[in-house]
């Protein structure tokens, strides 16, 4: 699903459908519980000092599981997420590039605590770690 051109010369795209899923690279061992083997909430929180607007996320219709593994240097599991369930939180998904989306909604964890740390619990409680 290709974007039309802006007046500001990025393309745009298409919402993304509610059925849609994203994957989020688990870049970090520490994201994961090793007892539980579910993602911890540590893996949704903005990181201010990257400057981030959103968390980033493949959109799994355009990129494999091994394809997004492959962006990375060092890539410890993926976690999917439904869209529609990210937006019943408030939230949304913004594509920006044709297989890739920003989680935005989200408030820096420095800014709002209490909030940053209730939907990063929620957004990990509704992930799934996907076999590679």
């Amino acid at each position: 699903m290709d974007g039309e051109q802006s007046t500001s010369g990025k393309k745009e795209y298409e919402p993304l459908s509610c059925s849609a899923i994203v994957y989020r690279a688990l870049l970090r061992k520490q994201w994961i519980d090793k007892d539980t083997e579910r993602v911890k909430a540590d893996a949704f929180f903005l990181r201010k000092n990257k400057n981030e607007k959103g968390l980033s996320v493949n959109i799994a219709a355009q990129c494999s599981p091994k394809q997004c593994v492959a962006k990375f240097n060092k890539c410890f599991a993926l976690a999917s997420l439904h869209v529609g369930r990210i937006r019943d939180l408030g939230l949304d998904v913004i594509q920006d590039s044709s297989d890739h989306a920003n989680i935005i909604g989200l408030p820096d964890v420095n800014d709002d605590a209490v909030t940053a740390e209730r939907l990063a619990g929620l957004l990990a409680k509704q992930s799934r770690i996907i076999d590679l």
